[in-house]
């Protein structure tokens, strides 16, 4: 989800019912701390509570360095990412590229619980491979190691995201550790979330994917876990409103012209069911503006509320 749980996107899940959002990827390696990227992805200043950093990265010392570097700029909790299935991130031996390195994973979750005075968690998949499954023997050391709570997604990182999460290995998982455990994968809608409960006995469920152009999945996941009934769905008002404030939060948040630009593609996920939604993103996507972007997408969904068909321009 790098790129995509900004400080912005966290802080509108939160309002929207999510109980613990996790900031994107940040690199464990001091020498890119100061750069544009980083410096967006470190910023927590009025973020609502609790603020949870990942880091990323290879070497135990370095990442213990970098866990105290968070906890020092206003994390809560800190996040070891073994799961992200990115060649780039990969092919320099972190993110899951990790999981074939048990005896490393140890020393790395070591290094970092015993720098911080702040729970640290981690983030995993099933395996490295689908012949490889050793999430189990992952899971026991993360626990043996003083993690406070484990996510395990329910692929493998040779299946990237295709194919569909399997929860059989986060079941027994669960059944086997005595620290939360939390379950990720395809969980998509209320029902399926409560599924994956049942089928798991995990302690919650984590949404990533689902949650793109669809904030408020949160509150509806949390709703139907608490009462067994279902929310309404957002009206094309609430979805227009809750859009125009985020991409407000955007253009603040980066500054005019990078804000813009990162919009587009929260544009595309939150129009994409939406009737002429290709047209929209066309034009859209050519705004060079916060006040034309604005403008573009309120006139959108107040033609989609108004039933008529959306007057979208040639050009922005």
């Amino acid at each position: 989800m790098a790129g995509v749980t900004d400080k912005p996107f966290r802080i509108l899940c939160k309002q929207l019912g999510a109980g613990l959002c996790v900031s994107e990827m940040t690199t464990s390696d001091p020498r890119f701390w100061s750069t544009a990227k980083s410096l967006h992805r470190m910023d927590h200043v009025d973020e609502p509570a609790p603020i949870s950093v990942q880091i990323a990265g290879t070497d135990p010392a370095v990442m213990a360095e970098a866990a105290r570097y968070n906890v020092d700029h206003g994390a809560q909790l800190i996040d070891i990412n073994m799961g992200c299935p990115a060649k780039k991130v990969c092919n320099a031996w972190a993110g899951s590229a990790l999981m074939r390195e048990p005896a490393l994973v140890a020393r790395i979750l070591e290094a970092v619980v015993g720098a911080v005075d702040v729970p640290v968690t981690l983030k995993i998949r099933t395996g490295w491979a689908s012949d490889r499954r050793n999430a189990p023997e992952i899971a026991r050391i993360a626990e043996a190691s003083g993690i406070a709570s484990l996510a395990i997604h329910g692929r493998t990182r040779d299946q990237q995201y295709g194919g569909v999460a399997e929860y059989t290995t986060i079941a027994a998982i669960k059944a086997s550790l005595s620290i939360p455990v939390i379950a990720n994968g395809d969980i998509d809608s209320p029902d399926k979330a409560a599924a994956v409960l049942r089928e798991t006995g995990c302690d919650a469920v984590m949404i990533g994917r689902a949650a793109q152009g669809r904030p408020w999945i949160f509150r509806e996941v949390a709703h139907f876990l608490a009462t067994g009934t279902y929310l309404a769905p957002p009206s094309l008002a609430d979805v227009r409103d809750v859009l125009l404030g985020h991409l407000e939060a955007l253009h603040a948040f980066y500054g005019e012209q990078s804000g813009v630009r990162i919009a587009r593609k929260h544009l595309g996920w939150y129009a994409k069911d939406q009737r002429e939604h290709l047209a929209f993103r066309h034009v859209v996507n050519r705004a060079e503006t916060a006040e034309a972007q604005l403008r573009l997408t309120r006139d959108y969904f107040d033609a989609l509320i108004a039933g008529v068909a959306p007057d979208l321009p040639v050009a922005a």
